[in-house]
């Protein structure tokens, strides 16, 4: 039996790229892209289905169109405006102490093509708004008040290698590109760096599969947390091109040195310190390729040490057949997750809020951008969602907190990645394919701010 690969309907392919769907759509009997309830798979103990095997996935893209005059929609007592508009594929976001807001517009580097899926992946990127250009920036915007546009707006950072993480330690501004960490000095209100020099070198290309390098300073200072994603989904270049990836690594600010803090994960795009306990907590965007309902992306505390799984096992110690030869001394090891946030949602920004301008009851815990799905229907994630904390741990299923980036159609207006608190406590959005920044704030701020 052939498994025809899926295209949305509103999607036009080149003839090669028809062509490569058509014979990469090969895969086992009975393979589908139909999901189940996201819902059931939210949470500390998701619905795991039996896996299923491709040669290639179905594919599910969401056609990217303009936001015009709409917004994305928030829930009663919050509202939701866009700060600036304009950016080449904003990806992460960071508040200076001065209130100053630093954009990251980057991308990927260009991948090598070895087989008909790279060609088919990249076009699968392309139509969801994932090779946009690459800006290679950081946009400093300073003096938003309110809802009020920045009053500046200036190049603060340029000619970097598609940059993601940025940490701000006494005068250092760390800055991760996706080869290296790159320390630059940094005064209170500079609006401008031009020389830095390196820390430390990061797995980067040729291959760079995952290229965002996630970053966070310890809360003493003296430590860069950075996350660092595999090669590939799931081994298919080679072990060898996984050394000292899909881990989380923990490096030494005065020298460079670098460990291992934790491994087994397969992309930790996101790391944030839970303020109760003082735990680092990281997102992960799990592996595809077997079926709609599996992997759950996750969040989770992260342990020094631990093994999460990848890739030999998921979600603990279930057994990823496709690995030879396997690891059973590892997978026994393999961590749980703490919390499932649903399959293929692609989480890609985490803010834990200790801010007051939000209502009470988004306090202590952590907001997760859900960059959104391409393999299965319905689609799943394209939303900012909040899950609730209590004695440093998940504590209630997560909320929708903003929506309205797919349409009706299910056509992407934008997809959420970057999160970060402003200093007023509102919540700031990186959108990379509306090429905004939105910002999310108390409808009455007064009575927020007395809760």
């Amino acid at each position: 039996m052939m498994q025809a690969v899926k295209i949305a309907p509103s999607v036009k392919l080149p003839r090669l790229a028809l062509l490569l769907v058509a014979v990469a759509g090969l895969g086992l009997a009975g393979c589908d892209d139909n999901g189940g309830d996201p819902k059931i798979q939210i949470g500390a103990n998701p619905v795991l289905p039996a896996l299923q095997q491709y040669f290639i996935p179905p594919i599910r893209i969401a056609k990217v169109v303009a936001w015009g005059k709409e917004t994305p929609t928030v829930p009663p007592g919050l509202q939701v405006h866009a700060l600036a508009t304009g950016f080449e594929h904003p990806r992460s976001l960071y508040v200076l102490p001065n209130g100053d807001v630093l954009v990251v517009e980057s991308n990927g580097p260009k991948a090598p093509i070895s087989r008909p899926k790279d060609i088919i992946t990249g076009w699968v990127q392309w139509f969801a708004g994932a090779k946009a250009k690459d800006a290679n920036r950081i946009t400093l915007l300073r003096g938003a008040k309110g809802d009020d546009t920045p009053e500046l707006r200036t190049v603060f950072l340029d000619h970097l290698n598609s940059p993601f993480g940025v940490a701000l330690i006494g005068h250092d501004l760390y800055v991760a590109n996706t080869d290296a960490i790159v320390r630059y000095p940094y005064q209170d209100g500079q609006t401008s760096i031009t020389a830095g020099t390196k820390l430390t070198d990061l797995p980067g290309g040729p291959i760079d599969h995952h290229w965002t390098k996630s970053l966070l300073a310890s809360p003493d200072g003296s430590k860069l947390y950075v996350g660092v994603g595999s090669n590939s989904n799931i081994t298919e270049n080679g072990i060898g091109a996984e050394y000292e990836r899909a881990a989380i690594w923990e490096v030494d600010r005065a020298s460079g040195a670098r460990r291992i803090f934790a491994s087994g994960i397969r992309n930790p795009t996101g790391l944030q310190w839970e303020p109760e306990t003082g735990k680092l907590w990281a997102i992960a965007n799990e592996r595809d390729e077997i079926g709609p309902d599996l992997v759950p992306d996750y969040l989770t505390s992260v342990r020094d040490g631990g093994f999460y799984g990848w890739p030999y096992s998921y979600y603990g110690q279930h057994l990823d057949p496709r690995v030879q030869p396997q690891r059973p001394d590892l997978v026994a090891t393999a961590i749980a997750p703490d919390y499932a946030l649903s399959s293929h949602v692609a989480p890609l920004g985490v803010a834990m809020y200790a801010g007051t301008d939000l209502p009470a009851n988004y306090r202590g815990g952590a907001f997760v951008s859900e960059h959104g799905s391409w393999d299965r229907s319905p689609l799943n994630g394209y939303k900012v969602v909040f899950v609730p904390f209590s004695g440093g741990k998940p504590s209630g299923p997560a909320q929708d907190v903003v929506t309205g980036f797919l349409d009706a159609n299910n056509h992407a207006r934008g997809r959420p990645v970057g999160l970060a608190v402003d200093r007023t406590g509102g919540l700031l959005i990186a959108d990379d394919v509306g090429d905004t920044v939105w910002r999310v704030s108390s409808n009455n701020p007064r009575s927020a701010s007395n809760n």
